[in-house]
């Protein structure tokens, strides 16, 4: 399945990339590996995750980072609605 990403859960992932690069440039690295193997792992088996309200699925980001994967499965692709911040307001996203 394809991957796309709603355009603010792209400014998201940008901005948090930003917030750990400028904290230390080997934690940011780590970062994005962290969400690129998330996305790895929704695209092997989407259907693995909990579902959440407004249909949607939440790959909680393990341990290191607090970071939820938050994303819709369409037909024919994969939609990643938030990269949402856990301590954030629950569901900020829901209108996306």
């Amino acid at each position: 399945m394809k991957v796309k990403f709603h355009p603010e859960a792209r400014v998201e992932l940008r901005e948090a990339k930003r917030w750990y690069r400028d904290r230390s440039p080997m934690v940011a690295i780590a970062f994005a590996h962290t969400i690129e193997h998330a996305i790895h792992e929704i695209v092997a088996a989407p259907h693995r995750y909990p579902t959440g309200e407004h249909d949607t699925r939440h790959f909680v980001i393990p341990r290191r980072f607090p970071y939820t994967v938050v994303y819709r499965i369409r037909q024919t692709d994969i939609v990643i609605v938030a990269i949402a911040h856990q301590s954030r307001e629950p569901e900020y996203w829901r209108d996306r």
